[in-house]
C-alpha cells in the first residue's frame, strides 16, 4: 500500500498502526472515521492532523512530510536518552516546561540529596503521574522514613486534621506504588480515617 511504503521510507521517523475497522468499532467512534482509508498522526497523545478517505500520492507524501519531527525534535530526543544531568540541562535550555527533561533532571537532583530543588524545577509543569511520583519521592527525600509502615502508622492518627500529615502520608504511598501489597491496605486505611 502506498501509506505504508512512504512510512517506511521515513526510517522509523513515524510508525504506522493498523487498526481494522470492523474488529475495533470504539476506536472507529473515538476518532469518528467517516470513511476509510482514515490515517491520524498521533504525538504525545493528541492528533497533529488526520485525513480521511482516498488522496493522491503527493498528498500523502506533504501530510506524512508535515508530521516529520523536526530538528530541533530530535536533538531533543537525542539528548533526553542520554539521561545525564547535562543532557536534560540542555533540553530545558531549548525546552524549558519539557516535562520528560524535568522529571528525569528532577529524579536525578532527589537522589542526590536536592529535594527542594527537585520540587522547584517540578512546580514548573502541569501535575501528571509523572509528575505527581517525583515530587513525591522529593519531598520524602527530605524527611526519609526508616520503614514505611512504621511512618504511615504514626502519621494514620494525624490525617484527618493535619494538611501536612496527610500529604506526606499520600507521598509515602505514592513512592511505594500500586505494585507495592501494602499500598492498597494503607489506602483503606487511609479512606477509613478520613471519612
Amino acid at each position: 500500500e502506498v501509506v505504508e511504503r512512504m512510512i517506511n521510507a521515513t526510517a522509523g521517523k513515524i510508525l504506522l498502526a493498523r487498526i481494522n475497522v470492523d474488529d475495533n468499532p470504539s476506536i472507529v467512534q473515538a476518532f469518528r472515521v467517516q470513511a476509510v482509508p482514515a490515517l491520524f498522526a498521533l504525538r504525545d497523545g493528541g492528533i497533529l492532523g488526520e485525513f480521511q478517505g482516498q488522496l493522491s500520492e503527493a498528498a500523502i507524501a506533504q501530510f506524512l512530510e508535515q508530521m516529520l519531527p523536526t530538528a530541533t525534535q530530535e536533538e531533543i530526543a537525542a539528548l533526553i536518552a542520554r539521561g545525564d544531568e547535562q543532557s536534560l540541562l540542555a533540553v530545558l535550555d531549548i525546552e524549558p516546561g519539557n516535562e520528560i527533561a524535568i522529571v528525569a533532571l528532577a529524579t536525578i537532583l532527589t537522589a542526590r540529596g536536592e529535594g527542594e530543588a527537585a520540587l522547584s524545577l517540578l512546580a514548573r509543569v502541569p501535575e501528571t503521574e509523572n509528575v505527581r511520583k517525583a515530587s513525591a519521592a522529593a519531598r520524602l527525600s527530605l524527611r526519609p522514613p526508616d520503614d514505611y509502615d512504621t511512618q504511615l502508622e504514626k502519621l494514620l492518627d494525624s490525617v484527618k486534621l493535619d494538611d501536612d500529615a496527610r500529604q506526606q502520608f499520600v507521598d509515602i504511598l505514592e513512592v511505594m506504588g500500586l505494585d507495592d501489597p501494602r499500598s492498597a491496605v494503607w489506602r483503606k486505611k487511609l479512606t477509613a480515617r478520613l471519612y
